[in-house]
């Protein structure tokens, strides 16, 4: 009887991780626009670090990642979703429009020509090498807590219907995969050039790779910033597109039987993303200009 108790245990737990593993892989592959994002801001907060800062900062960065994951957003998206469950939608909504407004922010930035008193904003430079890594820890811990509650929250849509245990396995694996991931990912990026360096000088017939590495580099990072911000605009435009009812259905309807289907949905998604990302920076400025003008 304890054998057959046990082996229907082992047989449930079997069960329970690869129902465990199925369902990460599913909201990895559903949140892989946010992780591309966490990735290229991540890999942006260490441009300007001393080249031996540049592993203990991306370390600093995972443990407040995964801090983040692992001790505020799991246990509160879970405790949510067994009080209040209806509330799951009307967040990912405000997370859908927050990236929304930081993709939108990000490309009028671009567009925009710079002001000359962009970079005079208090903020400690270079010359503070202690007081500038530290800003930029702290920038990236806090930009990673919105994108890893969008990420939980994304996971916690998918699997709102499961039981606790398999909700549980599911959300701290997808704590432990997206930190491991992106930070292992990252840290790769940033020392791309310090492989090319070595390759280019120590690396004989391999030096015409490291040439090509440290040309590629700058470039490669760059279409990740770009990439990045394309992911928070059709990420943030699909949550808010499947948030509003009806929405989502009437686009399929208007795309359906056209060539490339699966390309113009996302693309869809893009322009939803950024006219709801204006939208909301015009409101801002409205409001600001309101508020300007009561406080005269």
């Amino acid at each position: 009887m304890a054998a057959t108790g046990l082996i229907a245990l082992l047989d449930d737990i079997a069960s329970i991780a690869d129902d465990v593993a199925t369902l990460t892989a599913m909201a990895a592959k559903k949140s892989s626009g946010i992780v591309t994002d966490d990735m290229a801001v991540t890999a942006e907060q260490a441009v300007g670090i001393k080249r031996e800062r540049e592993i203990p900062v991306v370390l600093a960065v995972a443990r407040g990642s995964f801090f983040n994951k692992a001790v505020i957003l799991a246990p509160s998206a879970l405790a949510l979703n067994a009080v209040a469950p209806w509330s799951i939608t009307p967040i990912l909504m405000l997370g859908g429009a927050f990236l929304a407004y930081e993709g939108a922010e990000k490309v009028l930035h671009k567009l925009r020509p710079p002001d000359g008193d962009e970079d005079d904003d208090g903020t400690p430079d270079a010359d503070d090498p202690v007081a500038f890594e530290a800003l930029r820890v702290k920038g990236a811990i806090r930009t990673d807590l919105v994108l890893s509650a969008e990420i939980l929250a994304l996971t916690l849509g998918q699997i709102k219907a499961e039981p606790l245990v398999t909700q549980v396995g599911v959300m701290y694996t997808m704590s432990v995969v997206m930190t491991v991931g992106v930070y292992g990912i990252v840290a790769g990026l940033i020392k791309l050039d310090d492989l090319g360096e070595y390759l280019a000088t120590r690396g004989k017939k391999r030096a015409w790779l490291g040439r090509f590495i440290l040309r590629f580099a700058p470039t490669l990072m760059h279409a990740i910033s770009v990439i990045g911000t394309a992911a928070m605009l059709v990420v943030g435009g699909g949550i808010l597109v499947e948030g509003i009812p009806g929405a989502h259905h009437a686009v399929e309807h208007v795309l359906e039987g056209l060539p490339m289907h699966g390309l113009l949905m996302v693309l869809a998604q893009f322009l939803s993303g950024l006219f709801a990302g204006v939208a909301i920076i015009g409101l801002l400025s409205w409001f600001k200009a309101v508020k300007a003008r009561i406080r005269r």
